[in-house]
């Protein structure tokens, strides 16, 4: 055998062994990939899978819209009513939603009445809605009376203008019930137009509330005490027979007359719905909590049910409400949120995104009614996610919940931690007793969205 053939052979000889061996290479390389995993640190996962931003304006959002599919809701959170960051990235994103997936739905933790102010201004239809006070100059007034929310509001107008009709244009609604008396004053103007013998009706049934027009709170107290009956009857008749005339108010053709009845039939159903949030608000066996979100649910199906099944709705509302409560000790207290029942009437369909921060400044009050201050957010609980999220060497990125890059680091997430929510008021002295909870963040959100520092909102110097 020559030297040439001798090679050959000893090749064919040992060539399948030589690519078993590359085989075995492989499948070892790829058997240890967990393992590698595994030797990471929980904030090197975190790092490698999520996307990072430097700014909001650059942010890549392509996979979160990929992420959001086809659904039809989309719950954005935020972990405080004071930080310009969550306001900021949540209108960046609803913007892309509108433009690039037919989003034509706004819906906030703001009351009703007051948002119309914002819709009227974005719309132009029909009447310019009547305010004894200005819209959103009730407390928290900064919470949707602020520069970022100003700002939003006029590029809304400017997409608008794309439309010909003003009831297919984006829209602009309040999903609260704190304004009982702006919804009262908001159905009386409109019958006062349409029907000024039902008007004066309504008047009198409105009538008993309004011992308690300056302070609604003092009203469940005073229901408490069985010195009176309330008003539950006569706010109930006034929405019931608003509806019973629908036929009679409600001219197809016109879509301006359209719009007004079906604000006009809301803000009649908000009265109902707070006259008892606020007469049950202290007694024993009633959640407050679970009256106002359920509130926000029936509010957020009304709305879509007046656009039309093909609507899609954007939703701003705080953590607390957005997240699953079947994933906080929520649940354990026997209280449910929009969030919850959201993903219990959509499923797939409704994505829930909740934001945090770890430091900066918030535009808050020390007390419930207080005035407002800047105060600086004290750095996160060691066991929150917060500081874990701190730990992270990136500042600000999305993290995939649902659609996880990497499921370790989803199943590393499921143990609970703690959370912190600032609401409308903040107590940095008593944070741990007030502000945090315990929550799964992998089944509470599908997506998160984190910036390592935030700054305080900037409030309107004369609302809206």
């Amino acid at each position: 055998m020559n030297k040439k053939n001798s090679i050959l052979f000893w090749l064919l000889l040992f060539a399948p062994l030589i690519a078993a061996a590359g085989w075995r290479d492989g499948m070892a390389e790829q058997a240890s990939q967990p393992a590698k995993q595994a030797g990471f640190t929980l904030p090197e996962l975190i790092h490698d899978s999520s996307e990072h931003f430097s700014s909001i304006d650059s942010a890549n959002l392509d996979g979160l819209l990929e992420r959001i599919g086809d659904s039809r809701l989309v719950l954005m959170g935020e972990a405080s009513h004071g930080a310009a960051e969550f306001y900021d990235m949540r209108a960046r994103i609803t913007r892309e939603l509108i433009e690039k997936k037919g989003f034509d739905i706004v819906a906030v933790e703001a009351d009703w009445p007051d948002a119309a102010m914002i819709d009227f201004f974005i719309r132009g239809y029909g009447h310019k809605p009547r305010f004894k006070n200005k819209p959103f100059s009730d407390f928290p007034s900064w919470m949707w009376a602020n520069h970022s929310v100003l700002a939003f509001s006029h590029w809304l107008k400017d997409y608008n203008r794309s439309f010909d009709s003003a009831e297919d244009a984006v829209g602009f609604y309040g999903l609260d019930l704190y304004n009982m008396f702006g919804s009262i004053k908001a159905v009386l103007d409109y019958l006062q137009d349409v029907d000024p013998k039902m008007a004066e009706a309504a008047r009198w049934s409105y009538a008993c509330l309004m011992p308690w027009a300056n302070d609604p709170s003092l009203y469940s107290r005073d229901m408490q005490s069985g010195r009176y009956r309330g008003c539950e009857q006569e706010v109930f008749a006034v929405w019931r027979d608003l509806r019973k005339k629908r036929a009679f108010y409600r001219d197809a053709d016109r879509e301006a007359d359209r719009q007004q009845y079906f604000s006009a039939e809301q803000n009649a159903r908000l009265v109902r719905n707070s006259e008892r949030y606020y007469r049950t608000k202290y007694g024993a066996g009633y959640d407050s909590w679970n009256q106002r979100d359920q509130n926000m649910h029936e509010t957020l199906l009304a709305i879509l049910d007046y656009r039309g099944q093909t609507s899609k709705a954007v939703v701003w509302a705080h953590n607390s409400h957005i997240g699953d409560a079947r994933a906080t000790d929520m649940r354990l207290r026997g209280q449910f949120n929009l969030g919850q029942l959201a993903r219990e009437t959509f499923g797939a369909k409704a994505y829930l995104i909740g934001f945090g921060t770890d430091h900066g400044t918030v535009a808050a009050a020390s007390e419930w009614g207080g005035e407002m201050k800047i105060m600086q957010v004290r750095p996160s609980h060691i066991d929150s996610y917060e500081h874990l999220f701190h730990t992270v060497k990136t500042d600000n990125f999305l993290l995939p919940l649902r659609h996880p890059m990497q499921d370790i680091t989803r199943k590393k997430l499921l143990e609970k931690r703690l959370q912190r929510a600032i609401g409308s008021t903040y107590d940095p002295e008593e944070e741990l007793k007030k502000h945090y909870y315990y929550a799964s963040l992998p089944h509470q959100f599908d997506d998160y969205i984190w910036f390592d520092e935030t700054r305080a909102v900037k409030p309107l110097a004369d609302n809206w």
